[in-house]
């Protein structure tokens, strides 16, 4: 009787269906094989493992039998509903805002894996650069066209920001597309899975670079010695060839000598 009970409830919980939150940017991945695909994508090895928007656990379910797994919601539905479908799991089960999470808590490398809420996530790649000494690996599914974006090379219209600052630090790979209607409910675009591997580079300010970066896209009709006015730089430097171009047109390692050509000019 006390199994039969047990096993209804199992089945109650299984069943029951959380209501995706548009204020979250939920969209829940429904076909087991992409979720599977996924997680196969992730590398293993020893330190973190961090989900970000857990939704109803379709990744989750293949991650729970490694001990340093940890999960991030702001939906305290799918928290729920995660703790009562895997009870002896719920300790990692977090009810927090991975954003302003202290990711220097956590044993290293970190990898993170996740279907990110695509309102928010550029803000998570932006926390990944700025913890890349840390993170070592992201298996992730976001909005096509921002997946897109951050594979690209220079040259490219999509070329910006995150382009320029992931590719410094990792090796990314676009995976594989995703239809709209493996989901509930089918976004309104088209969905990606993308690979990021740390690389060895290490030589120079990441804060810099990403100044650097944010002020050449920030204006990026103009040429770079336009854009980096606010960098208030010596004409000496601003009369080098490069600042010529606009900052579409310079390449990762073209950002990475810039930067390291503008910290010499302020120690001067």
């Amino acid at each position: 009787m006390i199994l039969w009970v047990q096993n209804y409830i199992f089945l109650a919980i299984t069943l029951r269906k959380l209501k995706p939150k548009k204020y979250l940017g939920q969209h829940f991945l429904k076909d087991e094989t992409i979720a599977m695909d996924i997680v196969a994508a992730m590398g293993k090895g020893p330190g973190s493992l961090l989900e970000v928007g857990p939704g109803m656990g379709v990744l989750t379910q293949h991650l729970l039998q490694n001990d340093q797994l940890m999960t991030f919601d702001l939906d305290v539905a799918s928290i729920d509903y995660l703790k009562e479908k895997y009870p002896d799991h719920a300790e990692k089960f977090q009810l927090k805002d991975f954003l302003k999470e202290n990711l220097m808590e956590y044993q290293t490398p970190i990898r993170m894996i996740g279907n990110f809420p695509y309102n928010i996530s550029s803000q998570i790649f932006f926390q990944v650069y700025a913890h890349h000494d840390r993170i070592e690996e992201v298996v992730c599914m976001i909005q096509k066209e921002v997946a897109e974006r951050i594979v690209s090379k220079h040259g490219n219209k999509v070329y910006g920001i995150l382009s320029v600052l992931l590719q410094t630090f990792y090796d990314i790979e676009y995976l594989f597309s995703v239809d709209p209607m493996v989901f509930d409910p089918p976004p309104k675009v088209n969905s990606a899975v993308i690979k990021l591997v740390r690389n060895n580079r290490s030589d120079f300010d990441a804060k810099t670079l990403k100044r650097v970066v944010k002020a050449g896209f920030g204006k990026r009709r103009k040429t770079l010695r336009n854009a980096l006015k606010e960098l208030n730089l010596p004409v000496t430097l601003t009369e080098q060839e490069v600042f010529n171009k606009r900052a579409e047109q310079l390449s990762v390692q073209d950002f990475i000598d810039l930067t390291g050509k503008i910290e010499e000019a302020w120690k001067k």
